[in-house]
């Protein structure tokens, strides 16, 4: 294993394409509206036959301010009061979904995400929580991970107090930039002050993981000043880093309608930001677990990644990909054995859903033994930077690489060999290679396989 990437600008020229971000395969581009909620019940009972143990997410989607990059499922308002319903209406779904797991069933992990989580006030956090203790088997003695991303501007010690109480032991704070400007042109104004107050808290109340985010590629922002928020950050010793590229896509995100693309760095700028950053943390101690994410050599996706345990789902990459995912409040993701399913994407729409006592799911996947085995080399690619044609083989009864994700050509076809070491029955990344794990998780979709990969022949 290596800790840091390489790059070549030639070859980042010639397979410079669009392709959709990887969470996990399938991709919610394959959801359709012919699964529904009989599918998830369906699943929910043999998880419980089976006895999986669980990973809930919960969506609480309100936010107070709104930043222009941002492409979440989101509500925009300064009314506190609506929180309310939203609750009832997902304290309904709780109940409608425990009822056909088993109580044995232990939760691993849990995410609170958004919006902003901590939009709710105390004493709603208290009655969230408390539903969720009374309908599913949360740990109490500490071996969970549980986590809630924080906007530091709206929280303060008294929240992370009251968080950790609730059962809270990881955190994830927003800070995207700390360059003023830039703040400025994306509406998100938060001072080093407010982050390093929260960091404090957490550490001082015994949280055991801190990650902070930041995003390239916003307006304003050069490979300067991003320099700059990197050794503020740096200086946090944050125990993970996620470092996001932004998508401008103002025809689908309205928000981002408010940026003036003439202020956008270009290509070349965002391409230098990425290079150095992956510079500046692998030279600070910091292991490249892959795609954006950064962590510490003895965290445990780092330790998880040297064992080949690692797994990545929508949630990211993760130690818990054996659970099933019970995806819970607004355009929530499922992932229950092979069924992958979302929920209804529309405030209004979900919470009529929940009046009625119906389950609010609009789409989703089921997986067949194709996309198990898509999903196997994807998985190997983008968690372990290698393909072990022998794992595939035992795992699937299938002549690999002879029988290739990619229709009509050969592993070795695939973009950018140069970045592979063929081994005898597989290969691993080069330094180079670690970079280029998600073109080939593309080429491996059924979406994207059929389409031509610069400088490949069929």
């Amino acid at each position: 294993m290596f800790d840091t990437p390489s790059w070549a600008p030639e070859l980042i020229r010639r397979y410079d394409q669009a392709g959709p971000r990887y969470t996990s395969y399938p991709t919610a581009l394959q959801f359709n509206p012919g699964v529904g909620t009989f599918d998830l019940l369906h699943a929910l009972r043999e998880s419980r036959r089976a006895e999986r143990p669980l990973s809930l997410y919960v969506h609480l989607p309100f936010c107070p301010h709104i930043c222009y990059y941002c492409a979440c499922n989101k509500v925009i308002t300064k009314d506190r009061s609506r929180s309310a319903p939203y609750l009832q209406r997902l304290e309904q779904e709780i109940r409608l979904i425990a009822c056909h797991l088993s109580p044995d069933q232990r939760v691993e992990q849990l995410h609170l995400g958004g919006g902003t989580p901590t939009f709710l006030n105390h004493s709603e956090l208290r009655q969230l929580m408390g539903t969720l203790r009374e309908h599913f088997n949360l740990l109490d003695d500490g071996s969970g991970d549980y986590s809630i991303e924080i906007d530091p501007r709206e929280a303060d010690w008294s929240t992370m107090g009251l968080l950790r109480e609730l059962g809270f032991n990881r955190i994830s704070l927003g800070v995207q930039d700390l360059d003023p400007d830039v703040q400025r042109a994306v509406n998100r104004l938060q001072t080093l002050d407010e982050t390093l107050a929260i960091i404090e808290a957490a550490r001082t109340l015994q949280y055991r993981s801190i990650n902070l985010d930041l995003i390239y590629g916003l307006p304003r922002q050069t490979p300067e000043t991003f320099a700059r928020t990197l050794n503020e950050v740096l200086a946090l010793q944050p125990d993970r880093l996620s470092v996001f590229n932004y998508a401008h896509l103002p025809d689908r995100f309205a928000p981002q309608r408010r940026i003036n693309t003439a202020e956008l760095p270009s290509p070349a700028q965002k391409l230098r930001m990425l290079e150095e950053t992956v510079e500046r943390l692998t030279a600070a101690g910091y292991r490249y677990i892959g795609m954006d994410h950064f962590a510490m050599p003895d965290d445990e996706l780092a330790i998880a990644q040297e064992e080949h345990t690692l797994q990545r789902n929508f949630q990211g990459y993760t130690t818990h990909g054996h659970c099933d995912l019970i995806g819970l409040g607004v355009s929530a993701i499922s992932q229950v054995g092979e069924l992958l399913c979302q929920n209804d994407s529309d405030l209004n729409g979900y919470q009529a859903s929940l009046a009625g006592l119906q389950l609010a799911t609009r789409r989703g996947y089921v997986c067949d033994e194709d996309d198990r085995l898509r999903r196997a080399v994807i998985q190997q690619l983008i968690c372990h930077f290698a393909l072990d044609f022998a794992d595939i083989e035992r795992r699937f009864a299938v002549d690999f690489p002879a029988t290739s994700p990619m229709p009509g050509r050969s592993c070795s076809a695939w973009p950018v060999t140069a970045c592979w070491r063929w081994m005898p029955g597989g290969f691993v990344s080069c330094p180079l290679g670690a970079c280029w794990c998600g073109l080939c998780a593309c080429c491996s979709t059924p979406i994207w396989a059929s389409r031509p990969c610069p400088g490949i022949r069929a």
